[in-house]
């Protein structure tokens, strides 16, 4: 039984230990130049105010919370609109209206976080 796992954990100690020496090797072949302006703290060009600890506001925790949200719901629009034209009349009729009903859901859990100010950012 546990003879057919040891091609797998072959496999993953030589993949760590590639990694591993791929990491060093590079740390000690790859050109190393550190100075004052490559070792200070980038921010799309703009002097860096204040601390990395400071906190953020629960805002943008939400909105990056709902754009995931709302974004793999919309994934999930994909396979439908590849395979629909595929599909008969009586599959494509009820694959229809459950994509209606879908995207329904996803109108009225859009509308309710409108309604609760999730958005805004006053």
């Amino acid at each position: 039984m546990l003879e057919s796992y040891i091609p797998i954990m072959l496999i993953l100690a030589i993949s760590i230990l590639f990694a591993v020496v791929n990491v060093k090797f590079s740390s000690l072949l790859g050109p190393s130049r550190p100075n004052k302006e490559k070792l200070s703290t980038y921010e799309s060009g703009v002097e860096p105010v204040g601390t990395a600890h400071d906190r953020f506001s629960v805002k943008f925790y939400m909105v990056a919370v709902l754009f995931i949200l709302f974004d793999i719901e919309i994934v999930f629009l994909y396979p439908w609109a590849v395979s629909f034209l595929n599909l008969d009349q009586v599959r494509m009729v009820y694959s229809f209206i459950s994509v209606m009903v879908f995207i329904v859901v996803l109108l009225v859990g859009y509308i309710y976080i409108l309604k609760k100010g999730a958005l805004k950012w006053d």
